[in-house]
């Protein structure tokens, strides 16, 4: 287990700040975060978000970086900027969709000077809210437009899409497995795949071992954000504490489709107050123990020939059998 990445949220360290710095006025800096997200052991890598968490000059951050014992696993694009409420990509304004454009390309560079090559797309502010609002074959084209213009760019670099049903647009123009599945194909460019959100997956009403496999047989899975939650919304709970059992079949699914990546904890344990510290080291305690469970279940010839025969009463006993041992 020792060769895997484990990466997490860099916000989630501002969770219980007044505690951590009694003498701390405001919100603690992104440098701040970086050292306190040194202390998890166990975590190798953060995700950053740009252009949000680039307060310093990137030799500084790369150096605090480093002095956390800790590495760059990916940028992920925030368009929060006030014109871009009504679409990044989908704007209807080009000048804005030309500015998310090349935003998004500044974040590739960005990511190239942290040695990262993954840019995730997490496009929420793409989207409509009314019916009438929105011409859909538009809004669809200038998104598939734009992702492809993006990964062209730089065709070294992983560009990801990750999907949500909304929030903060009533609809997301990509909001489920399928849509994603389609962008990529029009896109057409080999530098693209997908990166799937466990929470979000479920929002989505997806299962997400099934999701999984699907990206594997029309694309790539190149992000995963590993959390959980009861379904309703994007909860951002700790992994496999609603759904070990689906969490379970969704690390199995993607091992057995050969996923390198690194293990990724989107969960926001500053929703309730929660010492990020533990909850992070909490985080990959269960996903190891997941993983573990996982070599138990590759080449389970009894499983194997239980899913075969889509025979449910087996394959949950077997499942048990081996979640449940004492």
């Amino acid at each position: 287990m020792s060769e895997l990445k484990f990466a997490t949220r860099l916000n989630s360290f501002a969770s219980g700040a007044n505690l951590y710095w009694p003498e701390l006025k405001g919100k603690p800096s992104v440098l701040q975060m970086i050292a306190r997200a040194g202390e998890v052991k166990g975590l190798t890598h953060l995700d950053l978000n740009y252009p949000q968490h680039l307060t310093s000059d990137i030799k500084t951050m790369r150096q605090a970086i480093e002095d956390a014992g800790l590495a760059v696993n990916g940028m992920q694009m925030r368009w929060d900027a006030p014109q871009f409420k009504l679409g990044a990509f989908t704007n209807p304004n080009p000048k804005i969709r030309r500015e998310a454009i090349e935003l998004t390309k500044r974040g590739i560079d960005a990511g190239r000077e942290f040695g990262s090559n993954l840019m995730t797309l997490w496009m929420g502010q793409d989207g409509f809210d009314y019916c009438f609002q929105a011409d859909y074959k538009k809004i669809w084209e200038d998104a598939v437009d734009a992702v492809r213009e993006i990964a062209e760019y730089a065709p070294e670099v992983d560009v990801s899409i990750e999907y949500k049903p909304n929030e903060p647009r009533a609809y997301s123009i990509f909001p489920n497995v399928t849509t994603c599945l389609l962008a990529v194909e029009e896109a057409g460019s080999p530098n693209l795949g997908i990166t799937l959100d466990f929470a979000h997956v479920l929002f989505a009403n997806e299962i997400p071992a099934y999701a999984a496999a699907m990206v594997a047989r029309r694309s790539r899975l190149l992000g995963l954000d590993l959390n959980d939650g009861w379904g309703k919304r994007d909860d951002g709970l700790m992994a496999g504490s609603v759904n070990p059992r689906a969490t379970l079949e969704f690390l199995w699914q993607m091992q057995r489709d050969g996923y390198q990546g690194a293990y990724y904890f989107d969960t926001f344990p500053d929703a309730s107050g929660l010492d990020p510290i533990r909850e992070a080291e909490t985080n990959i305690a269960t996903v190891t123990q997941l993983l573990k469970l996982c070599d138990k279940l590759h080449g389970n010839e009894a499983l194997l020939d239980a899913i075969s025969r889509q025979d449910a009463v087996a394959s949950q006993q077997i499942v048990n059998d081996i979640m449940l041992a004492k």
